[in-house]
């Protein structure tokens, strides 16, 4: 299961999104005590369980779309078998902040109910501890209320599905309901973490001594916290590659999207980022990672060339040109040049430089031995401080400044990008595959000219 939604919690923990599941045909809905609790609530209120019948096939089907959890509201869109499409929404009260008090307490009395939710698990004894602090967890009869686009005043077909597909997210993740009875899952940590200090240093969360507390907690000498982590456990092994990335969210439901909001662009940066984080995954598991340098931030021209290269749906690359103030032909030849260098080969095709003497010394000296022994060296004009034109043929050699050479060939009267970069000059001009020009000279001659 993949959960978009904690692509999303880094700038609102409190929304959720979690991608379409797959049908679950063959399989029940809930395999947690808490997931058929939740399923419990839903059949204990519904009235018609018909109604009932049909949510359960269609949740089966895979017709439930991508779920989003809020505080208070869970909702997806949800098709008919002749797929139109409905807004559900399932409302659980949330609780107020005495009750997340009392609860937060429950939870903070016991490490072990900490560990639980970590773990990804609830006892059924923080419930009941929950329960004889007068907040109740878990949804009763009538908690689950719905709302629905085809109208209907009780659990229908569409909300019943959409009941039935959260009960198996739940059974992955009890922080899922947590977040439906109002706090986020880092939020929720956190203010359990300043609880387990104050308890720790014999205060109340508030910062008043607890009654008892006589004095601070004794220290331990820095030696023995020191040799104290020879007995730590191993560090877990990381993580697994990732083969493909994951599918983000379909954004487009039955309505239509707030205006200003363009869907379609926004779907398309959500996969450009999928496939973002699973480059930077793949890099970090990689050998010498930790050792190498971090890679330099792009500009917002780079970026959107970047963005261009991996082929958005039409209209976009309009936009990320004239953002830039660019036309659509400069942008073509930016991505041809990201294609074959990134950032490095954006530069040289945006870039022409004055190389010191001694690096323009090299220069020369390196065109002038390319080609040393052989028969027909190519005749290069230099027509600017780091290029230089094969006469008679549409070539071109780019210096770089970290001294490799880029092969360019000229297409409808513009100098475009060819071919990746190489240290050698005759192996970067011999990827164009042009043929040797005819009265080739010594390229001696011609790289000492101009």
């Amino acid at each position: 299961m993949t959960d978009t939604g904690n692509v999303r919690e880094g700038y609102d923990e409190r929304e959720r999104v979690f991608e379409a599941l797959p049908p679950a045909r063959g399989r029940g809905f809930a395999r947690t005590w808490w997931g058929r609790a939740w399923l419990k609530a839903l059949e204990d209120t519904a009235l018609d369980g018909e109604q009932l019948g049909r949510g359960r096939k269609h949740a089966r089907e895979g017709a439930v779309g991508a779920v989003c959890v809020r505080p208070g509201r869970i909702t997806a869109v949800v098709r008919d078998r002749d797929h139109t499409p409905h807004r559900s929404d399932v409302l659980l009260q949330e609780f107020g902040e005495a009750e997340w008090e009392r609860l937060l307490d429950v939870v903070a009395d016991r490490a072990g109910h900490i560990a639980a939710l970590l773990d990804r698990d609830m006892p059924p004894q923080l419930v009941e501890d929950a329960a004889a602090a007068g907040v109740e967890l878990l949804p009763g009869i009538g908690d689950l209320e719905p709302e629905c686009g085809c109208e209907a005043w009780d659990h229908c077909p569409h909300t019943a599905a959409l009941c039935y597909q959260v009960a198996r997210l739940l059974d992955e993740d009890p922080f899922v309901l947590l977040l439906m009875r109002g706090r986020g899952e880092r939020e929720l940590l956190d203010e359990l973490q300043v609880r387990s200090v104050a308890r720790a240093a014999g205060r109340a969360p508030g910062g008043a001594a607890e009654e008892g507390a006589g004095r601070a907690p004794e220290g331990i000498p820095a030696r023995e916290a020191f040799a104290a982590t020879a007995s730590l456990p191993p560090l877990p092994a990381p993580p697994p590659t990732v083969a493909e990335p994951g599918r983000p969210p379909a954004l487009s439901g039955g309505g239509d999207p707030a205006p200003g909001l363009d869907v379609v662009a926004l779907e398309f940066l959500a996969a450009d980022a999928a496939v973002r984080a699973r480059r930077l995954l793949a890099e970090a598991l990689a050998p010498g990672h930790a050792t190498a340098p971090p890679p330099s931030a792009l500009t917002p021209w780079q970026d959107a060339v970047r963005l261009a290269a991996a082929g958005p749906p039409a209209g976009i690359a309009d936009r990320l040109a004239a953002g830039c103030g660019r036309d659509r032909g400069e942008l073509a030849r930016a991505v041809r040049a990201w294609g074959h260098g990134g950032p490095a080969a954006l530069t040289v095709l945006d870039e022409e430089w004055s190389p010191a003497d001694e690096a323009l010394a090299r220069a020369r000296a390196s065109l002038t031995t390319a080609w040393e022994g052989e028969e027909r060296a190519p005749r290069l004009r230099a027509v600017g401080s780091n290029r230089w034109t094969v006469v008679g043929a549409d070539a071109q050699l780019r210096y770089s400044r970290d001294g490799r050479w880029w092969p360019y060939r000229k297409e409808r009267g513009r100098w475009w990008p060819a071919g990746p970069a190489d240290h050698d000059p005759a192996a970067a001009l011999a990827s164009l595959e042009a043929p040797s020009p005819r009265g080739a000279g010594m390229v001696g001659a011609a790289a000492g000219a101009g």
